[in-house]
């Protein structure tokens, strides 16, 4: 098979720049810390890092997460987050309606927990400021983002931006520099996924009922994104599983969201290898079988970074819509064509092209798999390997 060449692209980590207002070190008296990360799954497994050095810190420390529908999933299942408070915020894009009158609720709920202080983590291209506000109107004493603009009081340990203009780290390495301007500091920087017995249980009744065991080798594809600009073709993943399946011998599993079944269906194509179970999976289910997955082929979507939490190899089809969410001390492969747009940060892309995915071919990913499987020598931090056509 034909691989195009293979460029090493580097995740830079710069010089942190220095607070603009001086964060100090938050001592022993910071017991009840509010953590806001309001995006996807994915982006709260990469902030577990950052939450389990907060937690680890000094002795006692309660860790609420604030999350969108999505992120608060993965509460369960991170051992350093003591609680979790959902909220669909009006300047996050979700499918709430606008209504001031739950944004109040929010603030009084806020107040009532008594919260000794609040981070805020958002990816550069997020605003904190309304976070901080809402902060703010709660009374927590303690708020600490980075920010861009000058907060004024909004933020009492002020972070200032440095990022695009002197370079973009990896979002783990990020939010772990955040709350080192307070003290808090781990020597254990892998994400957090914690699997069940009871999901893997479940999920061994499951595979079952469709003739599989879980103890037997099989490979997994998620082909799905929430993100139109992410998604590589559905047909090209069918013809990479039945590739794969050919070749080892194992069936390939198609994960999925039950509003995902359609583009399960095109990514099981017709082989008689491929299992469609798209809808079938619950979160912890889902993390038990990427756990024992030989290789996860993925979208760069929320699997991809429950894959990075679990050590689990994986081929990321990275759409180049940002930099920063490349998989994280695992073994992998990053595939995309490079394209003069890349970056955009948009959902949809913005050319209609979607060069970036389409320039992959199927060999590539399965040359790709197989590289994993044979354990051939890869990437295992953020220094992510693209190969171009």
């Amino acid at each position: 098979m034909k691989q195009g060449p293979v460029v090493n692209i580097v995740i830079e980590s710069h010089a942190r720049a220095p607070a603009t207002r001086s964060a100090q070190p938050w001592g022993d008296n910071i017991k009840r810390i509010l953590c806001i990360r309001l995006d996807n799954l994915g982006d709260v497994l990469m902030t577990t890092p950052a939450l389990h050095a907060l937690r680890t810190s000094a002795p006692g420390r309660h860790i609420t997460l604030l999350a969108s529908r999505s992120g608060a999933q993965a509460a369960r299942y991170i051992d350093d987050v003591d609680n979790v408070i959902e909220y669909e915020a009006p300047w996050v894009k979700n499918d709430r309606t606008a209504n001031a009158a739950t944004d109040l609720d929010m603030r009084s709920h806020l107040q009532a927990e008594g919260f000794d202080a609040a981070v805020i983590f958002t990816v550069y291209s997020q605003n904190p400021m309304p976070a901080a506000m809402l902060c703010h109107l709660a009374g927590i004493p303690r708020r600490l983002a980075h920010c861009r603009e000058n907060p004024y009081a909004l933020l009492t340990d002020w972070v200032a931006e440095p990022e695009p203009h002197t370079g973009t780290r990896h979002e783990v390495e990020r939010q772990l520099a955040l709350v080192e301007h307070v003290g808090a500091h781990s020597n254990n920087t892998r994400m957090h996924f914690d699997v069940r017995p009871d999901d893997i249980d479940s999920l061994a009744i499951k595979l079952a009922d469709r003739g599989l065991s879980i103890d037997e080798p099989f490979i997994t594809m998620h082909p799905g994104a929430t993100a139109a600009s992410r998604r590589y073709p559905a047909e090209r993943f069918a013809q990479a599983a039945a590739q794969l399946a050919d070749t080892t011998g194992w069936p390939v599993l198609i994960t999925g969201g039950p509003d995902e079944a359609e583009v399960c269906t095109q990514a099981g194509g017709s082989h008689w290898m491929t299992v469609n179970l798209a809808g079938v999976l619950e979160l912890g289910e889902l993390a038990a079988l990427i756990a024992r997955t030989k290789v996860l082929i993925s979208n760069n979507s929320g699997p991809v970074h429950i894959a990075s939490a679990l050590g689990t190899p994986v081929v990321d089809l990275y759409a180049l819509t940002n930099p920063q969410h490349t998989p994280w001390q695992t073994p992998h492969r990053v595939l995309h064509h490079d394209v003069p747009c890349r970056w955009c940060y948009r959902s949809v892309c913005p050319e209609g092209h979607h060069a970036c995915l389409t320039g992959v071919s199927v060999e590539q990913v399965v040359s790709a798999a197989m590289q994993l499987l044979h354990d051939e020598p890869v990437s295992t931090a953020t220094q992510a390997t693209f190969a171009t056509s």
